[in-house]
């Protein structure tokens, strides 16, 4: 696999910097590939623009931080609007259809989840969005197995938070799945 670089964004508080931590960890220790994992966020403990950066490959990473991203994750309007001029055009976005509403046309793909209302709904708890997004994420750009992504899920989640967890990613994957096809599907009409 070449070099791959991912960009995590949302708000203080959502769990992305966690998240950014846990697909570095199933890449690096599960999948036996190389991973770096940086972070950036305001001053703010909640609220402020916060991201988490993950580059992962198959050789050695000779530099740590994100040029353009080939990947990216917006679950505010916020961090959409300050950190898109980093994704390559041809970059794989996703974002959180909630808090995401504003979209500029572009080149690469564009996947538009409700992944605050999937953890609500499906998982049971609004804070596990960000175990949604990863779901989301190993299902839309294949960077790491879903397997790897399950061990250092249950390496982080907080005693008796495991099942939860568990649900979230898998609910994040299935619906990233769906929405992949059906834009397929709408490719090939």
């Amino acid at each position: 696999m070449p070099k791959y670089e991912l960009r995590l964004s949302g708000s203080g508080g959502q769990g992305l910097i966690l998240a950014g931590i846990m697909l570095g960890e199933a890449a690096s220790i599960y999948d036996n590939k190389e991973a770096t994992q940086s972070q950036s966020y305001g001053p703010e403990a909640r609220g402020g623009a916060s991201r988490s950066e993950v580059i992962i490959s198959d050789k050695p990473i000779d530099f740590p931080k994100v040029r353009q991203a080939d990947f990216m994750l917006s679950m505010t309007q916020e961090s959409y609007d300050k950190y898109i001029s980093g994704l390559r055009e041809e970059g794989v976005l996703l974002t959180d259809s909630f808090f995401v509403t504003k979209v500029k046309p572009r080149t690469g793909p564009v996947y538009s989840m409700d992944l605050t209302k999937i953890a609500a709904e499906k998982a049971g708890k609004k804070i596990v969005a960000n175990v949604v997004s990863l779901g989301a994420i190993v299902a839309l750009t294949n960077v790491v197995s879903l397997e790897a992504m399950k061990k250092a899920v249950l390496d982080r989640a907080p005693s008796g938070t495991e099942e939860m967890n568990l649900k979230a990613l898998e609910e994040g994957y299935n619906a990233a799945l769906e929405l992949k096809g059906k834009i397929l599907q709408e490719m090939k009409k």
